[in-house]
């Protein structure tokens, strides 16, 4: 994630010190073209972070001169790490999906300290950013990432990366090696079709097919580096990357892999899951890499997998007496706490309040480019975001989106991030009854968007016949206005919540104030806590 340059120093050292925590959580799902409702492929990406701040990234492609260099600059701090030489011609990219429908997104794993210490230049931000200026298909991508590394070394700890164009979705696990060495070990795995994957910060690549290159790509001493180092010692066929280079832990299993568990059960109920590896049961039996759904998966139902707290799970965040009186499905952070020499943690869902962006990429192999891509895009809290569509080669980012429009150092209303964090913020302190309000207006403006794409789309084609350049003039055009007319809405949104529920009473449908009681449940946890202290006497 990008951090504030303020949290740059902090960051580092805690890196350093236990990289093989999970320090910059984040979520992906993976859907093939097989597992899809209308044959597209799709990842998801969360980008959590309290020092992220929600902003579409927006770079034009160009042709470059010889001798042109591109700086590199670190994702995460913003410091600059060195250059390497421009590609005579780079690709546009709106977010993380380029004009080739080439979409990637990750997550930190981490992984053994001893490798988490910068043995080169490229950082896990820049590699992919660099990718999506430089490839066209996710195996090309695949191959670039493991080349670049290994050309101008890695600067990062363990990553996932979710890498999908409009035929193959890969997931691809990467971990420097430390120093005195220079690049990376990595495998990556073609997804098979028909099946959907999902990470959280946690490597998942367990054994991997060593004669397969149509499915499976790594980096040739991926396994000779770990028998080198005395991490592993058995056959080559048995060689697992996550349990060598990133051992399982109890809390990286309940705070990681229960995100995949959750993913996976709401996906395929019908496969019924165990829940003990997900709590942190290090000996239980692992998650399978991927999984068949139930039913196929549209971007409907990928955002909807994005919005989750565990519900009816035995984690389940509104139930317990963190949750407060409104089924606050939220916990500020430490997440990890001690009483009484026993540790403890609140859960990490995928819906968090840390959220900086998210993003739900859809690619579509039948579309020309510019139609096929999608960026369906939304900042902050995605239980209470709008995932706003932005098509692959839109001429500029929405004004209420686009990079530099504000920052976490001041709140503005121009900007989208901070309108929606405004709403979000003000639901928290009565969650249960305000969330309702909003997810009102959020079905009502995605559901517009779903009801307008099929007609947006034949109009675009229309225009693509003609002239491409028109259809990219109309796509970003419309994407501006989505843009507009959401962030408008959503002011008002927030003008309406502040009436409806001043003051801790509640307006009803006539505008008349009410003041409606806590549950008995409520009632009876506060008696059970200091009833001595509050009862009346007889």
């Amino acid at each position: 994630m990008k951090l504030s340059l303020q949290n740059t120093l902090t960051t580092a050292a805690i890196i350093l010190v236990a990289s093989h925590q999970v320090l910059i959580p984040c979520t992906n799902l993976l859907v093939t073209k097989g597992a899809s409702k209308d044959g597209s492929t799709i990842i998801t990406y969360l980008a959590d972070s309290q020092n992220l701040y929600g902003e579409l990234y927006f770079r034009a492609g160009g042709k470059h001169l010889p001798g042109t260099m591109r700086d590199i600059i670190e994702w995460d701090t913003g410091r600059f790490l060195g250059k390497i030489p421009e590609a005579p011609i780079t690709y546009k990219r709106v977010g993380n999906i380029n004009e080739h429908q080439l979409s990637i997104g990750e997550t930190t794993f981490g992984g053994r300290r001893e490798l988490g210490r910068a043995n080169g230049i490229i950082d896990y931000g820049s590699l992919m950013y660099i990718a999506l200026e430089r490839c066209k298909t996710a195996r090309e991508a695949v191959q670039f990432m493991g080349n670049l590394v290994n050309e101008y070394g890695y600067a990062s700890s363990g990553e996932s990366f979710s890498i999908a164009d409009p035929n193959e979705v890969w997931i691809m696990e990467m971990i420097g090696k430390g120093e005195g060495e220079k690049g990376a070990v990595w495998v990556a795995v073609k997804i098979p079709d028909g099946y959907i994957s999902a990470h959280a910060n946690q490597a998942r690549i367990r054994q991997f097919p060593l004669n397969d290159s149509q499915n499976c790509l790594y980096s040739k001493d991926v396994i000779s580096f770990a028998k080198q180092k005395g991490w592993f010692t058995g056959a080559d066929k048995d060689f697992s990357f996550c349990e060598t280079y990133a051992p399982w832990t109890a809390a990286g299993l309940r705070s990681c892999e229960a995100r995949v568990w959750s993913i996976f059960n709401r996906s395929a109920p019908s496969l019924k899951i165990p829940v003990d590896f997900a709590m942190g049961n290090v000996k239980a039996t692992p998650l399978p890499l991927w999984i068949k759904p139930d039913q196929k998966i549209g971007t409907r139902e990928a955002m909807e997998l994005m919005r989750d707290h565990y519900e009816g799970t035995p984690m389940d965040m509104t139930k317990d007496i963190g949750a407060g009186p409104f089924a606050l499905p939220y916990r500020w952070r430490p997440m990890r706490f001690e009483v009484d020499g026993e540790t403890y943690v609140h859960e990490r869902a995928i819906s968090t309040q840390q959220t900086g962006w998210s993003m739900v990429a859809q690619m579509r192999s039948w579309l020309p480019n510019s139609i096929g891509g999608i960026l369906w895009f939304g900042v902050d809290d995605t239980y209470s975001t709008v995932y706003v569509p932005m098509y692959c080669t839109i001429n500029e980012p929405p004004k209420h989106f686009a990079e530099g429009n504000g920052s976490l150092a001041e709140f503005s209303w121009d900007s989208a991030f901070w309108v929606f964090s405004f709403v979000a913020n003000y639901a928290y302190s009565r969650y249960s009854d305000m969330i309702q309000d909003i997810q009102k207006v959020q079905r009502e403006i995605e559901g517009r968007f779903e009801a307008d794409q099929e007609a947006i789309e034949k109009h675009a084609a229309v225009l693509y016949q003609q002239s491409p350049a028109t259809a990219n003039i109309f796509l970003t055009e419309y994407s501006s206005q989505c843009s507009e007319k959401t962030v408008a809405r959503w002011r008002k949104l927030g003008e309406h919540l502040i009436w409806k529920y001043i003051d801790g009473n509640v307006r009803d449908s006539t505008g008349r104030i009410t003041q409606p009681r806590y549950s008995d449940e409520w009632y009876k946890k506060i008696v059970k806590d200091h009833g001595d202290t509050i009862r009346l006497p007889k």
